[in-house]
């Protein structure tokens, strides 16, 4: 009996993992993208680099979003003050528990604070977009429920504005329809889909030589009618010749 296995989580490597055991935190993460949104565990790793300037008893273990944003606020200020620097994108992403941004942000911390590059992973946008292609057509989101996985309540919180709210689920809705739009394509059957003549019409690839001569012909058209149009602009002279028509006589037919 054969089961169909779920798609595979993409964490953090062993090495990062090996490195995150060695240290002396408060708790080990066990949920990489719950455990690092607030934070905490960040600032705990900072002070472990650099317990003068990174006191740990001025953040705050709460997962609320004010929590967030002032520990968050600041890990940049001693980060901008040590001329170190975390990508803004990533920071969000792991604020918001976004996929693949907090795997990405603790592989940037660890290539700061130890100087060895990590294993990174594929490049993601932060999005279920890959976790979808994996999933079976009738298991897919809809459109309702893409905007809700891709769009967090806390990014709405964070950023009220309506018309930023709106662009941003405009750009969740069309990857949503492109690959709705994609999956039509490659498996026509299951959408029942019905092609026009035009494309169901047979197309023959046009001979070398007819191809050859169609152009030779349209290129010699050209030349003359170029010729005929520069000669007669060039202020040639142009002959004409009257044409004296006799019309009949028409007869009355009053006697």
């Amino acid at each position: 009996m054969s089961c169909v296995q779920g798609p595979k989580k993409h964490g953090l490597p062993r090495e990062v993992l090996k490195w995150l055991l060695s240290l002396s935190l408060s708790f080990y993460p066990r949920n990489v993208r719950r455990d690092f949104s607030n934070g905490y565990l960040v600032a705990e790793i900072f002070s472990c680099y650099y317990p003068q300037d990174f006191p740990v008893h001025s953040f705050d273990k709460g997962t609320s979003l004010s929590a967030k944003q002032r520990n968050w606020s600041q890990i940049e200020r001693f980060l901008e003050k040590k001329n170190l620097h975390l990508m803004k994108e990533v920071i969000d992403g792991t604020i918001h528990c976004k996929p693949g941004a907090a795997e990405l942000l603790v592989q940037e911390v660890y290539t700061i604070v130890t100087n060895r590059r990590g294993v990174q992973g594929p490049e993601s946008d932060f999005t279920d977009g890959k976790y979808q292609d994996l999933l079976p057509t009738l298991a897919s989101s809809t459109a309702s429920q893409a905007i809700k996985n891709n769009l967090r309540t806390t990014e709405i919180m964070a950023e009220p504005d309506i018309t930023t709210n709106q662009r941003k689920a405009g750009v969740i809705l069309l990857r949503h329809l492109q690959h709705k739009a994609a999956e039509r394509v490659h498996n026509p059957g299951r959408f029942n889909v019905k092609h026009n003549l035009g494309y169901l019409a047979a197309r023959n690839p046009v001979p070398p030589s007819r191809a050859d001569g169609f152009h030779d012909s349209h290129s010699s058209r050209d030349s003359t009618s170029k010729s005929c149009s520069s000669s007669t602009g060039s202020g040639a002279a142009v002959s004409f010749k009257e044409i004296k028509v006799c019309q009949p006589v028409r007869r009355s037919l009053v006697n």
